[in-house]
């Protein structure tokens, strides 16, 4: 009978954690029932079942970490009989491993488990020595880096001592009831003295453990470092695309409907890459992929690293329907339950600091796609036009190209056909 097995959620995943298990042992299952949650370098994703049974056997415990192939648990016919068939080690919460499985050799004899004790791993299992792994669910670890907490000073009570969100917050509740140390020192001595202060015993520096998408983050910019990049600037006057703006959100505010500068990147990008198809291209190695669906993603900033979900068919939505889903990724990319169809197969990437005032930069790019774009923040500038002295509305954009894809021409050609876009808002809605 069929093992389920820890499948590979996102191009960049080696091993993902089991956080929760939905079904428990002698369920019935069907084809596409959500038996299980997955936290991987991205996201916390759903683990489905492939196929029709009973779930006789959990292999790991919730908490563990699992190689990607690994078996999670066994669905069967319900006598039991079924066990598990594939080799390898499943690593517990405290990143210790059971003895992994092996086919023994010709002539060679290794002694099996015994078969009323699957392989699994053990939720109170002691961490190697000097280990500063952290267990921790993507939400928890967002909520206390927001609060400004150290996440190796909190008390996991989740299962094999993983942090959940209800340790941040117990966390954040006794540090906002818990007295300073100058205040304490107020108090013992007394109204109008005055409080010294010690030398701080504290030291320089704290060390973060590396969450798994800060890994992969770190792993896919040096993978990025490889191509050789070039840059290219323009210049685009936003003035009409402001008052574009505005006067769509105005006429159809009763609809509900809300449209961003992102959203209006999104589409012009969209619109302006059917007409540069080799823009739209990603490097195979061995050949140059020339994509039919354009499909944009947006950058987006988590306290844990970088995600970028993706617009999939951009230039087949309107500009509403654009709008709505830039929305509902960004919260999902924050909540961290985008699933794999949300952040992948992307073939152009947006990235936008204006918010921040950030006036112009250059992004990396995000393999293997052949280009992204960096908006900055819109500022003002003089300029003269019938001999007279005005001002106007400016934004700075810079793509980001690999050389073995594009050619200069050919991204210049991309940003004078999307300057124009831009500065000549109507063509969008073509």
């Amino acid at each position: 009978m069929p093992e389920v097995v820890m499948p590979r959620l996102s191009d960049t995943m080696e091993e993902g954690i089991l956080s929760r298990w939905l079904k428990k042992e002698g369920d019935a299952v069907r084809q596409g029932d959500v038996i299980g949650e997955i936290d991987t370098d991205k996201a916390t994703m759903e683990l489905e079942s492939f196929d029709d049974g009973i779930l006789e056997k959990l292999l790991v415990q919730e908490g563990a970490t699992v190689a990607i192939g690994q078996p999670l648990a066994v669905i069967g016919d319900g006598t039991g009989s079924s066990g598990p068939a594939a080799t390898g080690t499943v690593t517990a919460p405290g990143g210790t491993a059971p003895e992994a499985m092996v086919d023994p050799s010709p002539g060679q004899s290794v002694p099996a488990p015994p078969a009323s004790k699957p392989i699994q791993a053990s939720a109170h299992a002691q961490p190697e020595a000097g280990s500063k792994r952290l267990l921790s669910s993507p939400l928890a670890r967002r909520e206390a880096a927001r609060h400004g907490l150290n996440p190796a000073t909190i008390t996991g009570t989740g299962p094999g001592g993983r942090i959940v969100r209800a340790d941040v917050e117990a966390a954040i509740a006794t540090a906002e009831a818990a007295p300073s140390q100058p205040e304490r020192q107020a108090r013992q001595a007394g109204p109008g003295a005055r409080a010294e202060q010690p030398p701080s015993s504290a030291p320089d520096s704290v060390e973060i453990p590396l969450t798994r998408m800060r890994k992969v983050t770190a792993r896919r910019l040096t993978e990025s470092a490889a191509a050789p990049h070039f840059y290219l600037t323009v210049v685009v006057g936003v003035d009409a695309l402001f008052r574009f703006r505005r006067e769509v959100n105005e006429r159809f505010a009763d609809q509900g409907i809300k449209v961003s500068v992102t959203d209006l990147l999104v589409r012009a990008c969209a619109v302006t890459l059917r007409s540069h198809p080799q823009v739209n291209s990603s490097w195979g190695e061995d050949s140059i992929l020339a994509h039919r669906r354009i499909n944009i993603g947006v950058a987006v900033a988590l306290d844990d690293g970088l995600i970028v979900p993706v617009v999939t068919d951009a230039d087949a939505r309107s500009l509403d329907q654009t709008a709505a889903e830039t929305r509902s990724l960004a919260e999902k990319a924050r909540a961290g339950t985008l699933t794999l169809q949300e952040f992948s197969g992307g073939t152009f990437t947006i990235s936008n600091l204006g918010m921040f005032g950030i006036d112009n930069f250059t992004a990396v790019i995000n393999p293997p796609e052949a280009a992204i774009l960096a908006i900055g923040a819109a500022t003002k500038e003089p300029f003269v036009q019938d001999g007279e002295l005005h001002s106007r509305s400016i934004m700075k954009i810079t793509m980001t190209s690999d050389h073995r894809v594009l050619d200069g021409a050919t991204s210049a050609a991309f940003l004078r056909d999307l300057k124009r876009t831009l500065e000549e808002p109507l063509r969008m809605v073509l």
